[in-house]
């Protein structure tokens, strides 16, 4: 004998949105109010009274990052403590349920031990929190007491021989560079998928002053052109062209990565922020099974974020790609290594991207049809 029951469960399907962390950066670095706490900012901060009316390395910077980040951008600002560590106070951040895209140190490095370092802390968040993000650090910029022949020479030690996959390093030639090239990359104007070399996205804003060396002779294109060289992320001009623009955003990798751009780290890794909260959803559900319809099943769940990702926009009759090429089929394979763990491997397809353009010109000097 049994009762009749009747139970109506909501079931949930793991359709919603993924918090995103792009374009959002952390800030480290001394400024002259608030030491030892998290700050939130956007465009309506007044950074006289958050970070204090004196003039210091991290006000300045972002000062420069809000100039050139658009009308949407946001960061948090961790001005350090008397005792304070960026070690320590990433680490707070993340304590404290922050996550990142990037991390911006203000305070320039003098040997590559430091950058090392900042790469391993990269590497650490992702160990211990699952969260990955890239580190912004900088150089000082020219003694006016030396050469550019002598900066160079310095600045080409830090880096060499140095592979630090998470870390983008720009010189401080003009005061304030790191700060331009963060809000560049914060720009919500512009896709992750982007160079900061893109000229289209308009010159830089909030420059500071064109630096010369001890003879008087001001920053020319040879020099940023050795720094990109060794890996350093620089300004750059055209002849007869007007503004100051970007070059690539190097990163520190080695020769022959596949990441030694920040455009195609930043795509790999809002990948992975979006297929992670799926992975998780999925442990010990029986529901993935290795039979062929749970398959089929699972790789298209495990597609969304990549077609997401890719949906492109016509409009006024052009093309405004998304982040990456649409995924195919075969792009997601899963393998079952025991009964109880699979592994999904997921291929990424970033976008030709001119970089280098050059227009051969040929003359016709036929006389034509005489008629």
């Amino acid at each position: 004998m049994a009762l009749g029951q009747v139970s109506v469960n909501n079931l949930n399907l793991s359709q919603g949105a993924v918090t995103a962390v792009e374009r959002y950066f952390l800030f480290i670095g001394q400024a002259a109010k608030s030491p030892g706490q998290l700050i939130p900012l956007n465009t309506d901060s007044d950074l006289d009274v958050m970070l204090g009316i004196p003039a210091s390395d991290l006000k300045t910077q972002i000062t420069a990052a809000r100039a050139n980040g658009g009308d949407r951008w946001a960061c948090l600002a961790a001005p350090l403590a008397a005792d304070g560590t960026w070690q320590k106070t990433l680490e707070t951040a993340q304590q404290q349920g922050y996550s990142v895209e990037g991390v911006v140190i203000t305070a320039p490095v003098t040997a590559g031990a430091a950058l090392s370092a900042m790469n391993d802390a990269a590497v650490a968040l992702n160990n211990t929190y699952g969260r990955r993000a890239f580190v912004m650090a900088s150089t000082a910029g020219i003694d006016p007491a030396k050469s550019w022949s002598e900066y160079l020479t310095a600045q080409k030690a830090i880096t060499a021989g140095l592979s630090a996959p998470r870390v983008l390093v720009v010189p401080q030639l003009h005061g304030n560079d790191l700060g331009v090239l963060a809000g560049r990359l914060a720009n919500a104007a512009v896709s992750i998928a982007d160079s900061p070399m893109r000229v289209a996205t308009g010159a830089v804003l909030g420059l500071g002053p064109v630096p010369s060396d001890k003879d008087g002779v001001p920053l020319l294109s040879a020099v940023r052109s050795e720094l990109d060289k060794a890996r350093f992320s620089v300004t750059q001009t055209y002849p007869d062209y007007p503004g100051v623009y970007w070059g690539d955003g190097n990163m520190l990798d080695a020769p022959g990565s596949d990441f030694q751009v920040i455009e195609y780290l930043r795509i790999a890794d809002k990948a992975s922020r979006q297929i992670r909260p799926l992975l998780i959803r999925r442990v010990a559900d029986r529901r993935l099974n290795n039979t062929p319809n749970s398959m089929a099943v699972n790789i298209n769940a495990l597609m969304a974020p990549l077609r997401a990702m890719a949906k492109s926009t016509t409009f006024g009759g052009q093309l405004f790609p998304g982040e990456i090429e649409q995924p195919k089929d075969g792009d997601i394979v899963l393998t079952w290594t025991s009964k109880t763990a699979v592994e999904a491997y997921i291929k990424l397809r970033p976008l030709n991207c001119p970089k280098d353009l050059t227009a051969n010109i040929a003359l016709d000097l036929s006389t034509g049809d005489s008629e």
